[in-house]
């Protein structure tokens, strides 16, 4: 797989895409660790700094989707490098305004949430341009994005852990929305950005959610959001615990490692069967790996677990991304993974809200019991929902790009080859 990897690598813009995206992404994929850290930094509370990273997350959630349409409706360069901007002043206006007065605290964090550039679903959409519409080779490359999302989520935190100590928490916010800019630049810049529009839509108020399949996938992810979500707070909890804030820098890094290497074992094979169905088995097996994290052990063994609880995340993500490009009606591929990271944004804010009263009532155990409990509600909304997955409409695999409009017009199901 990582010859295949090699391969999409090489074609002209991936890799310039790809790692554009990641970079554009970091102050969002970093947020609620560094909000909960400048937060304590400044004095507040766990509550307090639960509040305002789901505060964040939630104005994300209505940001993204709203963004995403924009996208699909007026390209990507005159929405995604505005919004990265104004984004990124918010986190400016919060790291010199302090927690005190906490409304100027909470309106940072909103516009900071609201303006978070969809560069996640506006890369989706780019893939098969590049890629020449050829589905093997996207479905290839959403599971090489699910990976390198977790090569992010494993620098991440050491990051922000790293500009907290060289420089300080209000420092790690300037640095990495910076960084951000600059990632959102480069992917706006280049030709599939620029030359990318939307295949034509049916005008809609419900947008990508008229699909009953897309709905039922948004409301099992937004129960995972609110597993990673509730671990965010609970592990700074832990690391309190045991009295070395890095520890929680190595707890949300060992998530991301476990996520990686979950991520490149799946994408080493090619998958049978219908991807909705073998969603269901990777959101069970992620729910059973959050059940250990309630045991709390010595720093190495929940190193060990928080790597255990991240192995199946990479894989029901990127298994994920197919049943949206399955599911999602014409015309709305951007604003239809929009509809995604929003639905997971909101549930890693309730998570990120539910964790700081359950730690503070019942220790650090019943925040990761959180996660546990969510990670089971996952399941059983894609097991309620199995009929409304099992009719998947025409796949994307060649909308939405000038490029690929005239090249192959492969539109069978993708549920035969997967992400190998």
């Amino acid at each position: 797989m990582a010859a295949g990897y090699a391969e999409l690598l090489r074609t002209r813009h991936a890799a310039r895409l790809l790692v554009g995206t990641l970079i554009g992404r970091l102050p969002n994929a970093t947020a609620p660790i560094a909000i909960v850290l400048f937060t304590r930094a400044e004095g507040g509370s766990y509550s307090l700094a639960g509040a305002l990273a789901a505060v964040y997350g939630v104005a994300n959630a209505v940001g993204q989707p709203l963004l995403g349409r924009a996208v699909d409706l007026y390209g990507q360069p005159r929405v995604q490098l505005p919004a990265a901007v104004l984004s990124a002043l918010g986190m400016v206006w919060l790291a010199a305004a302090g927690t005190s007065p906490v409304a100027a605290a909470y309106a940072a964090v909103v516009v900071a949430g609201l303006f978070t550039p969809p560069l996640e679903g506006g890369l989706r959409a780019l893939w098969p341009g590049v890629l020449g519409g050829r589905q093997e080779r996207v479905h290839a490359a959403y599971a090489m994005d699910a990976v390198a999302q977790e090569v992010m989520f494993t620098v991440g935190p050491l990051l922000v852990t790293l500009f907290v100590a060289v420089w300080s928490p209000a420092g790690a916010l300037l640095a990495l929305n910076a960084i951000g800019v600059l990632g959102a630049l480069s992917v706006v810049v280049s030709e599939p950005s620029r030359t990318w529009r939307s295949e034509p839509r049916e005008a809609h108020w419900l947008g990508a959610l008229r699909s009953r399949g897309l709905l039922a996938l948004l409301g099992a992810f937004f129960f995972v959001g609110t597993a990673l979500g509730s671990i965010t707070v609970a592990g700074v909890a832990y690391a309190d615990d045991h009295g070395n804030q890095a520890v929680y820098g190595w707890l949300m890094a060992a998530l991301g490692l476990g996520a990686l290497i979950g991520g490149v074992f799946y994408g080493a094979r090619e998958w049978a069967g219908a991807p909705e169905r073998r969603l269901r088995m990777l959101v069970a097996l992620l729910a059973v790996c959050y059940l250990p994290l309630m045991l709390t052990p010595g720093p190495v063994a929940m190193t060990g677990l928080a790597a255990l609880a991240g192995v199946f995340l990479a894989p029901a993500l990127a298994c994920a991304f197919i049943v949206v490009d399955r599911h999602a009606p014409a015309g709305t591929v951007t604003e239809a993974f929009s509809w995604l990271v929003t639905f997971f944004g909101v549930g890693a804010a309730i998570g990120t809200a539910a964790a700081g009263p359950a730690v503070e009532l019942g220790g650090t155990a019943a925040g990761f019991a959180v996660a546990s409990v969510a990670g089971f509600a996952a399941l059983v909304v894609l097991m309620a929902t199995q009929r409304a997955l099992a009719t998947a409409g025409r796949s994307r695999a060649v909308a939405g790009s000038s490029e690929a409009a005239s090249g192959d017009a492969a539109q069978e199901p993708s549920g035969v080859r997967a992400e190998g």
